[in-house]
């Protein structure tokens, strides 16, 4: 008996991930992006859809941006955390950005993130979804990529005779994973060095030092980070975190004591026994009308 119920799960996990798979990549810039030094795989972002079942679906979107130091991208928490969101309702997108190494720099990273928030904007109607309830999720130098977008998002062009630029990139919420947030004292040098270069300025580090850059205009967000990170320190939630409250900016902030690095969901598909996190993150977005 227990051995049919483990394939059963196994199954279902595969049917799971081949639904996901079924939905093409999204070419962000089919006439090319900005700033592009070629035309293969790692220079063409790529938004990927994670559609939930039409029953379930609640009409939020998320925007996830993987992490892995600006060098890569870890699928367990790009692809993971869609299959997660769609059994919750919620529509995900799976950003593929440019990477430092593939010789790319800020703006470059920033300018792939705003172009997917306003691809689902703009796209809306298509998949079925509020263009008022898209939101940003990242972890580790995703996190950093998502607190960009958070504090540094533009109203778009209303004239712009492309209709994607037009939309906003201002994300409804954010979600932030053991981001890296700062670029100064406790930063992530390798995540650092992929995205400013080797010596990047004083006013570059204070540009993408996001916990400098919060507003009053800065959207609700959910933060987690674990005691036990070795890789990314705490401090970088902390400090984001109080920088919301100064500005009277809604959050919720969870700092769990157990917990590495690049933890991510803590399980894998059908996601059974996930860390704790995932669903005060569940409780959060019912709360933010995002998920059911």
């Amino acid at each position: 008996m227990r051995m049919m119920q483990t394939i059963s799960l196994l199954m279902l996990a595969g049917t799971l991930s081949a639904m996901a798979q079924s939905q093409p990549p999204v070419v962000l810039w089919p006439d090319g992006a900005p700033g592009a030094l070629g035309k293969t795989d790692k220079d063409i972002p790529t938004l990927t859809p994670y559609l939930p079942e039409p029953g379930k679906a609640t009409g939020a979107a998320m925007v996830i941006c993987p992490g892995g130091g600006y060098g890569g991208l870890a699928p367990h928490e790009g692809n993971d955390y869609a299959l997660f969101l769609n059994k919750h309702g919620v529509t995900a997108f799976v950003l593929k950005y440019r990477l430092g190494s593939a010789g790319y720099r800020h703006p470059c990273m920033l300018q792939d993130a705003a172009r997917a928030v306003r691809t689902v904007r703009a796209r809306a109607g298509e998949w079925k979804l509020d263009p008022l309830r898209v939101g940003i999720m990242g972890s580790s130098a995703g996190g950093h990529l998502a607190s960009t977008l958070l504090t540094h998002f533009g109203a778009g062009q209303p004239v712009a005779a492309d209709l994607v630029e037009r939309q906003s990139s201002r994300p409804d919420l954010g979600v932030l994973c053991y981001a890296v947030i700062t670029m100064g004292e406790n930063t992530h040098n390798g995540s650092r060095a992929n995205l400013l270069g080797k010596e990047p300025t004083p006013e570059l580090i204070e540009l993408l030092s996001n916990e400098r850059q919060v507003t009053p205009q800065t959207p609700p967000c959910f933060i987690w980070h674990t005691w036990a990170d070795n890789g990314v320190k705490a401090e970088n939630s902390l400090n984001f975190a109080a920088a919301l409250r100064r500005n009277n900016v809604p959050f919720d902030l969870h700092i769990y004591q157990q917990g590495g690095h690049g933890l991510g969901l803590g399980a894998k598909p059908p996601f059974e026994h996930p860390h704790p996190w995932v669903h005060d993150l569940v409780f959060w977005l019912k709360a933010n009308k995002f998920a059911n």
